[in-house]
């Protein structure tokens, strides 16, 4: 364990430390033999103790009827199920906003609860227009309150969407619209995967263009199953946390 020195006697001491600090300096102190260890203030270390950092990991779910709703809300209650119980020994947290009709809402707050998931995630209506820029605000929002709480947590943003939305925030249009929003994520920092969940047949590229906005990779799953996505989010943990500035490498897809 590390150590540091020590701002007095009622610190957390380490004693194999302050013991190594103040062996060199026994025989001008005095000591004979076995006799005591003489100590001085400037020998004492204190033990630092470094916590492992938090992820909260934030699924934004389309739910509206732009794409096989059902299939991706199966997919991601079984993957948020999967990664609670990770969680329980990693102090890791999971949470889930979902967009649809006229604007987006949170359905599972930061939680390592499988058991508030579960109830939570029991009963999930799908259908409407595809509001995705009120979903990322709301999942911006939501990640730049948790910062400000604890600024050791390292969010992780989950997107699945075809990138098709068509409710506007602001009256600009729509796709334009979340792009902006995703280059703000980008900058803060924020780490992010996009799942494209727009059948390869109808592919227009949107979900990957709004990845690249967003400095993030983007990927098809073959079938968007539970393990499948719980496998994906898995893999982006264990990566490398992008720059402070969010760059990190794109995909070949042409922002427009």
């Amino acid at each position: 364990m590390a150590s540091r020195p020590a701002a007095g006697f009622q610190a957390d001491l380490a004693l194999d430390a302050t013991v190594r600090a103040a062996a060199p300096y026994q025989r001008q102190r005095g000591r004979v033999g076995a006799g005591p260890l003489r100590l001085q203030r400037a020998d004492l270390q204190e033990r630092v103790r470094v916590r492992r950092a938090a992820n909260l990991i934030l699924f934004l779910v389309d739910a509206s009827w732009s794409m096989a709703a059902s299939q991706r809300m199966s997919a991601t209650k079984g993957a948020i199920l999967s990664l609670l119980v990770d969680a329980y020994q990693k102090r890791d947290r999971v949470s889930l906003v979902v967009f649809q009709r006229d604007g987006a809402r949170l359905v599972l707050p930061p939680t390592n609860s499988v058991e508030m998931a579960k109830k939570r995630l029991a009963d999930l209506k799908v259908g409407g227009r595809t509001p995705l820029s009120h979903g990322l605000l709301a999942a911006y929002e939501l990640l730049q309150r948790e910062r400000r709480r604890d600024r050791e947590v390292q969010p992780l943003l989950i997107v699945l969407t075809d990138g098709a939305g068509n409710v506007s925030l602001t009256g600009r249009p729509a796709e334009e619209e979340a792009r902006e929003l995703a280059r703000l994520i980008r900058a803060r920092g924020i780490r992010a995967v996009v799942i494209n969940a727009e059948h390869s047949s109808l592919d227009r590229g949107l979900a990957g263009r709004l990845a690249l906005a967003m400095g993030a990779p983007c990927y098809t799953l073959s079938e968007l199953r539970a393990q499948e996505l719980y496998q994906t989010v898995r893999q982006a943990l264990e990566e490398q946390p992008p720059r402070r500035d969010g760059k990190r490498e794109a995909r070949n897809v042409k922002e427009s």
